[in-house]
């Protein structure tokens, strides 16, 4: 599973507190296309980097496209009789929930347009209105459904992608596994998505980093505002570091399925918080793909999401929408 990281900068402060008898235990590598770093606190001192480590082998086994013989191309490629396993299911039942809270927005179906415009393992095309208006007949989740264990679609043609928000269930996933060794203060990022749990070594929340929405395809940018997290997810997604160039045309990742186009909006980076990373991922996506207003209309319906917005006035200026809860863990940079 391939995904840009970088959108969330992670910062932990260590020194004397509630955990002043202990070390953190500190676990990093690299994972579906990305890194991950992972901080608990475990008075036996146990090292779960080797679990962590099959864990995410098996997910990815499960959900990246980026793997031929995943169960995810399985399903893509038409084989018959693949079964799925939990983490297939969980993703595909949390990106129906998702599709029709957005009225479609979000939409795991767009695989074909992905892979069309180079953001996927595919080969690129020729970006023809002829060739995505042809793709668009079988883009909607509408033609692709769960009946028991197997995948049922309308139109062979139907693909699945879910990499717009696994890799925020991948940290849930993670998460849980800490929670069954009674780990009760812990930190996991994995490409940028984020849970907290508990607090850190200073009995603070755990504190980690909002990017400004910089172009910008190498490198971190400067910080817009430090979040204070406990029991608490995070996902960003943002239009400035995963796009493409053709013809003198900027085309970012973020595809609207119903155009098939990718989005254009003022709308430069979406951070939302829920209770679990996989609804937080894939909110992102959805809501960057609403845009401003529209997605504002959508967190009213939905106070289990808190959102933290930047997006470019008329001016070019970067301003900030956020909902009224957020305040009091947010910090603005200066």
């Amino acid at each position: 599973m391939k995904k840009i990281g970088g959108l969330l900068s992670l910062y932990f402060f260590y020194s004397v507190s509630i955990y002043s008898q202990q070390e953190p235990i500190k676990i990093e590598g690299e994972a579906q296309g990305t890194t991950y770093h992972i901080t608990y606190f475990d008075n036996q001192n146990r090292d779960y980097q080797p679990e962590i480590v099959k864990i995410l082998k098996d997910f990815d086994l499960s959900v990246s496209t980026y793997i031929p013989n995943s169960i995810i191309s399985r399903i893509n490629s038409n084989e018959k009789n693949v079964i799925v396993d939990k983490y297939f299911m969980a993703c595909f039942n949390k990106a129906k929930e998702v599709w029709k809270n957005t009225n479609g927005a979000f939409d795991p179906t767009i695989y074909p347009l992905s892979n069309a415009y180079g953001f996927g393992p595919g080969k690129k095309q020729k970006i023809e209105k002829v060739k995505i208006d042809s793709m668009l007949q079988f883009v909607g989740f509408q033609l692709i459904k769960l009946k028991g264990n197997k995948v049922v679609k309308k139109d062979p043609r139907v693909a699945l992608d879910f990499n717009a928000f696994a890799q925020g269930y991948s940290v849930d996933v993670v998460s849980d596994f800490l929670n069954s060794k009674g780990i009760l203060a812990y930190i996991v990022e994995i490409g940028g998505e984020v849970y907290a749990k508990g607090r850190n070594s200073n009995g603070e929340n755990w504190k980690i980093g909002i990017e400004k929405p910089i172009e910008n395809k190498e490198t971190g940018n400067s910080l817009k505002a430090i979040v204070k997290l406990e029991n608490l997810a995070i996902a960003t997604s943002g239009n400035y570091r995963r796009f493409i160039i053709e013809d003198g045309v900027k085309y970012v990742h973020h595809i609207d399925p119903k155009t098939g186009y990718p989005t254009k909006n003022n709308l430069l980076s979406a951070s939302i918080f829920a209770k679990e990373c996989i609804t937080s991922d894939a909110n992102a996506t959805g809501v960057l793909v609403l845009g401003l207003e529209k997605a504002k209309v959508f967190l009213k319906k939905h106070p289990e999401l808190q959102a933290y917005l930047i997006y470019s006035d008329e001016n070019g200026n970067y301003q900030v929408y956020e909902t009224p809860s957020l305040k009091s863990i947010i910090t603005e940079t200066k």
